[in-house]
């Protein structure tokens, strides 16, 4: 739930645009790949002048079994790489 103080606003068109960008800027990229280098995101309406920025702030191992209730498989994935604990950048959104 978002609370806010009385008088402050927030646009939850602005919110949802970031949202699906989290998790891709939570994952390690190439330095050339765009979710690399652009950081701002727009709201979508029109009327809203709120811009988002999302910076990598540090790396962190996310472990599979703190981040969901399906085991793995045993052995390694389809692309044959064993299932193990993956460093992802940590991030954090802000607005301007």
């Amino acid at each position: 739930m978002l609370h806010l103080p009385p008088g402050q606003g927030f646009s939850i068109y602005s919110l949802a645009s970031v949202l699906p960008l989290l998790a891709a800027k939570q994952r390690a990229t190439h330095p050339n790949d765009w979710m690399s280098t652009d950081a701002e995101v727009a709201c979508p309406d029109p009327n809203c002048p709120s811009r988002l920025r999302i910076t990598r702030i540090g790396m962190r191992r996310f472990s599979h079994a703190e981040t969901t209730a399906v085991p793995l498989a045993p052995g390694p994935t389809q692309s044959g790489v064993a299932n193990h604990a993956h460093p992802a950048p940590d991030t954090e959104a802000t607005s301007e």
